[in-house]
């Protein structure tokens, strides 16, 4: 059943841009600042009993986003503890941070490394993409998230991302791009079509598993999902 109230547990970079693209799918939205002080706090206590006043719990999705990554553990653990039922998507920094909240519960994982929390960024700055995102991160769905780099440029005959149809012919949605001198475009800005499609660029792709799968294993190897 679709969730009409978010609660976002931190106040940093990746706040308002949920917060920002979120507000069109859910009715309610609640930011709760890590401390004591405030109605709109918290102290990662294991006592949530203010949080169950405020609103339904069985009619929200939580958004664990602390930059201390310890401290965004034990945020997933305690309300996975006191919530068994709960959608928790939580920001991690790396493999070893999103292996632990996933050990601590949470539905879905987020990662926040250099070279994808841009991407993030750029999915959520676009409407189009909010449905889309909405079901990868914490509805019931065959979609994954992946990045994938291109070792063999020539499959492509010199064409731009923006010329190829990559829905049709491999089954993906290609949404962002990465090039080896460390810039990046949304698939769909301008930029992007100036930049002919080369060996050592990295594809942020959206797909079904074997789809994604099937194109890894026609140009590239898979970085991370």
């Amino acid at each position: 059943m679709k969730k009409s109230t978010a609660l976002i547990f931190g106040y940093n970079e990746y706040t308002f841009e949920i917060e920002k693209n979120i507000k069109s799918v859910y009715e309610h939205i609640y930011i709760l600042k890590l401390g004591s002080d405030g109605e709109d706090s918290f102290d990662l206590s294991d006592n949530w009993d203010s949080l169950n006043q405020k609103v339904n719990i069985d009619d929200c999705v939580a958004f664990c986003i602390l930059e201390d990554m310890a401290e965004n553990i034990f945020l997933t653990i305690s309300l996975r503890d006191t919530f068994k039922d709960l959608t928790i998507v939580a920001l991690s920094e790396d493999q070893e941070s999103a292996d632990k909240l996933k050990l601590a519960g949470a539905t879905r994982v987020i990662p926040s490394t250099q070279t994808t929390a841009n991407v993030i960024i750029d999915i959520l700055e676009k409407p189009i993409a909010t449905e889309v995102l909405h079901n990868i991160l914490y509805e019931k769905s065959n979609l994954k998230i992946s990045q994938i780099t291109i070792e063999d440029h020539t499959l492509f005959d010199g064409k731009y991302p923006t010329d190829i149809e990559w829905s049709r012919d491999h089954g993906i949605i290609i949404m962002s791009v990465y090039h080896e001198d460390g810039s990046s475009e949304f698939i769909y800005s301008s930029k992007a079509s100036h930049h002919i499609v080369q060996s050592g660029d990295i594809f942020v792709v959206v797909g079904y598993d074997e789809d994604i799968k099937e194109f890894e294993k026609l140009i590239g190897t898979k970085c991370e999902k």
